[in-house]
């Protein structure tokens, strides 16, 4: 049985103090910040003009007004809709409170089998070369995911899991198959591999990137290899068990490789969409950085970033395994008024991504 957390649909949800008010904001249900921390006996604390800190037991998460970025528990997070609203008066979209927020604040575990097989996928491959860096010879994406694949393998049933692999050696393997392949296997997790590239600022772009599904209905961070449909998927069951891997693992990646963290994002990548398990993404750093290309291109680097993705899997396992309590704010929302909104929230916008 594969691990999906589930939340209860509350039938009234009561808020302390003053009801917070909503609005709506590009067709999106937003609600108080503020009003929203104290229901869930959370504090809020301004940091600067357009920085707030929302803290207590569950957790700690730091945000900023007109962005998506987010901070949670130290990690990185991209929300889907960016926070509006001013000092004071900040409003957060409802799906990212149900979505994003509240599965990693409040961990909700429903009880099943513990993770045994995982499936593992080394991304390109044969024609498909993925990015490719010229350090006075050519370097090719697919080379190094394989490896780190084979390696990642290693590590992984030294500490006892069963491992598939989508490839083994230098062949194409057509993106739907791949997913299939884990599926087939009665996978546990899905974890497909890949090294990130730019062609701008390679000096200033490094550190890992992790992919889990994006929200039904939500613009993803990153909508490359994309289709037009922002519908459900057979990922989306797994949607919270998915986040919580991702948030695991680059939190791993970061401590114990000492990079940059470049977040926990979301994407409908056709390697996540039709996995029936926990699927993520890993970018697992720049190619084309002056120092960070050149560790990846290192085995005994690759073997340190298994090391580190074999303890995000392990944290992942620990996390699930944890007790929470609050439920998502699913059922009846205070009524939306949107004539509460300032004009310049009105005009405030969250563009979709094309791929989407």
């Amino acid at each position: 049985m594969k691990c999906v957390l589930k939340w209860l649909v509350p039938a009234l949800v009561v808020f302390t103090a003053v009801q917070p008010r909503a609005a709506i904001i590009d067709g999106q249900h937003y609600i108080s910040l503020e009003g929203w921390a104290r229901s869930e006996g959370l504090h809020t604390t301004w940091l600067a003009a357009r920085e707030v800190q929302v803290s207590g037991r569950a957790g700690r998460m730091v945000l900023a007004i007109n962005s998506a970025d987010a901070e949670i528990d130290g990690v990185h997070v991209r929300l889907s809709y960016p926070l509006a609203g001013a000092r004071g008066d900040a409003l957060i979209s409802v799906l990212d409170l149900d979505t994003t927020v509240r599965p990693l604040l409040f961990v909700r575990r429903a009880p099943d089998d513990p993770v045994r097989t995982i499936c593992l996928d080394p991304g390109h491959g044969g024609r498909d070369t993925g990015n490719r860096v010229h350090d006075g010879s050519w370097r090719n994406e697919k080379t190094y995911t394989l490896a780190l694949a084979l390696e990642l393998r290693r590590q992984l049933r030294a500490a006892g899991f069963r491992v598939i692999l989508t490839r083994n050696r230098d062949v194409y393997v057509p993106l739907p198959e791949r997913p299939a392949m884990a599926n087939n296997a009665g996978a546990d997790l899905f974890i497909s591999l890949h090294f990130n590239a730019t062609t701008m600022d390679r000096r200033g772009v490094e550190g890992p990137e992790t992919y889990c599904i994006t929200p039904i209905g939500a613009p993803s961070s990153n909508a490359q290899g994309e289709t037009g449909n922002d519908g459900p998927t057979a990922q989306n069951q797994f949607g919270g068990s998915g986040l919580l891997l991702a948030f695991e693992m680059e939190k791993s990646l970061v401590q114990n490789l000492h990079v940059p963290d470049r977040g926990v994002r979301h994407a409908r990548y056709a390697v996540l969409r039709d996995a029936r398990m926990p699927a993520i993404l890993i970018e697992g750093g720049y190619m084309t950085h002056p120092i960070e290309g050149p560790r990846i291109f290192s085995a005994a680097y690759r073997g340190q970033m298994a090391a580190a993705m074999v303890k995000g899997i392990l944290g992942y396992e620990k996390l699930i395994g944890a007790v929470s309590a609050p439920a998502p704010l699913t059922g009846p929302h205070p009524k939306p008024q949107p004539v509460l909104v300032r004009e310049p929230l009105l005009r405030f916008s969250s563009p979709r991504n094309s791929g989407d």
